[in-house]
Parts: structure tokens; sequence; C-alpha cells
């Protein structure tokens, strides 16, 4: 399967957030050409300010593979990820980190912070930026829209 392929997996995964009422996220992990976690946002539903898309299905890979380290893995999400997420993708040594819609106020890969490159972290994750950009934004935009009463 190709990047465009999984996106389209994820964004599938950022509406059920959406149906649960969270803000619109996916995320699945592949490891060997084979998706093995999923997740998507839960914060509000899980009272848990961590359930981000990227940590749950990172935390279910973990346990699937039976090791916090997450060697030789992609990990596709619709947006950005936030510093949090960064550092968890980061500390889980996922190799390749592929997301869709750019995060300019909050994205820690290449814009508010620029993790990917940050000279304090002992790991490196490979990274491409703007796979079906404009069907992830679009979700995000219509979300925040709709939340704030506006056509």
């Amino acid at each position: 399967m190709t990047d465009a392929d999984w996106m389209q997996h994820a964004l599938r995964l950022a509406q059920r957030a959406e149906q649960q009422g969270e803000v619109p996220v996916g995320a699945l992990l592949v490891h060997e050409e084979r998706c093995i976690a999923e997740g998507w946002n839960q914060p509000i539903q899980t009272n848990d300010p961590t359930a981000h898309a990227e940590v749950v299905a990172l935390r279910k890979a973990g346990q699937i593979l039976q090791n916090y380290r997450l060697i030789d893995t992609t990990l596709y999400v619709t947006l950005e990820p936030c510093v949090m997420c960064m550092g968890a993708i980061a500390h889980a040594r996922v190799k390749r980190l592929v997301f869709g819609a750019f995060d300019p106020k909050r994205g820690a890969v290449c814009h508010a912070l620029q993790l990917s490159d940050a000279p304090f972290l002992n790991h490196r994750v490979e990274w491409s930026g703007g796979v079906l950009e404009p069907s992830c934004a679009e979700l995000l935009t219509d979300f925040f829209k709709a939340r704030r009463g506006r056509p």
C-alpha cells in the first residue's frame, strides 16, 4: 500500500473520533507492511488528556509487539503531531512518521517546534507531511466550524 492508501485509512479513523464528539484525528501504525494498531482522539471520552490518536495507537502497538520500542514502524496520522505526541513517537523509536495536515500553531514536527531535528533527542524520526493534506485539513476545518456554529 502507498502512503496515500494508509492515510485514507487514518482519515476513516479520524471520522470515528468526530462521530464520538472528539477532534477528528486518526492514526495507525504499520509494521512489515501491515497495520498493527489504530487510534483516534479520545481525551474527552476517556477523561485522559494523553489520549491523542498517536498515543492510543502507540500504546496498542507496544502491547501487540510486547515492546515499547517500536523499531521499523511507520506512524500515519491525519494532523502534524503536537509536542507530547512527538516526544512519544521519538521515545518509541518509530522509524518514520507520515502526516496529513500541517499544524502551524501547535505542530511539533516542523512548525511551532521542530522536534524532528532537536539535538537533545537521541532518535531521529524520518517524516513526510502533506499526504492527503486537503482532505485531512478539510475534516478538521469543518469540525471546528460546526463547533463554533459557523457555516
